[in-house]
């Protein structure tokens, strides 16, 4: 069922969000300082292209303080946007009953959005 669901996601939309990330992790790779967050939009990227079915790991807050300032830093730069894009688009698919699955997956991204450092996916 999860691999309907998928096809059904990549037709209508997940393929763009996750060209939009890998896109923006290459702009963010330009820079050395940029690289730690250009592999966390890698990482939303396979997420946001086949969702159905995956898992987010959460090792609690991230280890150590670089990893907790990065998150702050990510969330300053554009994670804060990307989760409200995600809010949208899940209450929106909300509405229906149909779209119910779609939402919650874009809830799903949301939170792997809002705070990518620490998270890992499997």
């Amino acid at each position: 069922m999860s691999v309907i669901l998928n096809l059904i996601w990549v037709i209508f939309g997940g393929f763009m969000i996750a060209v939009e990330y890998v896109i923006s992790g290459l702009a963010m790779m330009l820079t050395i300082v940029g690289i730690p967050f250009g592999l966390q939009c890698f990482k939303l990227a396979r997420i946001a292209l086949w969702p159905f079915g995956s898992e987010i790991d959460s090792t609690g807050f991230p280890s150590g303080c670089l990893a907790g300032i990065m998150n702050i830093i990510w969330w300053f730069l554009g994670g804060f946007g990307i989760a409200l894009t995600h809010l949208f688009w899940g209450l929106l698919f909300c509405i229906t009953i149909v779209g119910i699955p779609f939402g919650k997956e874009h809830f799903k991204l949301m939170h792997v959005a809002l705070f990518p450092f620490g998270k890992s996916i499997s």
